[in-house]
């Protein structure tokens, strides 16, 4: 364990180098574009030139990327560090912070994010596990042309199709609007975590639990389906890995039965579907950009959409840092699952 405290003190040292890396090439290449983001920003061609020029005088953009650069940063810090949020960087088409946007739409993604990733974890693994012990069968071949479909399918596409057939049809999902709970009106949640259907489920109002279901449960079945064919062929390739391995082959040989034989198995396969999962879940809670733009979601991808099509620098670098951060997290979190699976593995 002392090995791992250690490992974990030189990943968090790491973050913050990363995390500048990755603002700091989005703002180069975003300056690299001929645009002019305060005219953008003050209405288009027709807006007046005080307003583009009191724009241009507020966030800087008459002075040198870099020090453009440290400005959208010093406003970021200054939004964590000051319990005020003065100086921090305000959205200039909203008028808000830009981290109040984000963590405004992040409850959104997150609940698309988890419905996906339970789509992935209940169809992928499943398939994966049966492909396997069916090798060279007609299942296994269903199983590997699934794979192939889900990863090939475009996913604006199969939204597309998916609500012509569940809400056009059958009516089985919600497009309108994103359910919360009651008791945020009222203010009586027991615990508010800020995720609608958590809090809706603590306070015990089952019935917008249901709502939350019937508006996510489409959307993250979309986004899902892609990943869970990769998971599928994943989990297929690494448990065929592990029956072939020579432990098993001894176990086999020694005549131990099939269910022992196959619970080692799958509990050495799975450190690198854990690795996959883990990378499959940090890319959701990126915010799924084209899933929330077709089923019409307000969430991080929709509005990072949005910011750039308006240019909206300040935006995009917060966007993308809380991007970074979320993947940093859930990569750092699978590094600890690791050692809870393979004892063999040191930090």
């Amino acid at each position: 364990m002392a090995g791992l405290k250690e490992y974990l003190v030189r990943r968090a040292v790491t973050f913050i180098p990363t995390l500048l890396g990755v603002t700091l090439i989005v703002f180069i290449i975003a300056n690299i574009i001929p645009a002019d983001p305060a005219r953008a920003w003050a209405g288009g061609e027709r807006a007046r030139p005080e307003i583009v020029a009191r724009i241009r005088k507020q966030y800087h953009l008459d002075d040198p990327w870099y020090i453009q650069y440290v400005f959208v940063m010093k406003g970021i810090i200054s939004y964590f560090t000051s319990p005020t949020h003065e100086g921090a960087i305000i959205d200039p088409l909203t008028s808000k912070y830009v981290f109040d946007n984000i963590f405004l739409r992040f409850p959104t993604t997150f609940q698309l994010a988890l419905f996906a990733e339970i789509f992935i974890l209940t169809i992928g693994i499943p398939l994966g596990l049966i492909s396997a012990l069916k090798r060279n069968t007609w299942i296994d071949t269903f199983v590997r042309f699934f794979a192939l479909t889900g990863t090939s399918m475009p996913i604006f596409w199969f939204g597309y199709l998916m609500m012509w057939v569940f809400f056009s049809h059958l009516r089985w999902t919600s497009l309108a609007g994103v359910p919360s709970p009651r008791c945020y009106e009222s203010g009586t949640c027991p615990i508010t975590t800020y995720i609608p259907i958590f809090d809706a489920l603590i306070a015990g109002e089952y019935d917008i639990v249901m709502q939350v279901i019937r508006r996510f449960w489409l959307p993250g079945f979309v986004l899902g389906f892609r990943a869970a064919g990769v998971l599928a062929r994943i989990v297929r390739n690494s448990f065929l890995d592990a029956l072939s391995s020579d432990f098993i082959e001894f176990a086999k040989a020694k005549g131990l039965p099939k269910r022992w034989i196959w619970k080692h198995a799958l509990k050495n396969a799975f450190v690198p579907v854990i690795t996959v999962i883990g990378l499959q879940f940090g890319g959701l809670l990126g915010g799924a950009v084209i899933t929330e733009t077709v089923f019409g979601l307000p969430g991080i991808g929709r509005y990072a959409v949005n910011s750039i099509n308006y240019l909206n620098m300040p935006a995009v670098i917060g966007v993308t840092l809380m991007f970074a951060f979320m993947y940093m997290l859930v990569n750092l979190m699978v590094d600890i699952v690791y050692s809870a699976l393979d004892p063999r593995i040191r930090y």
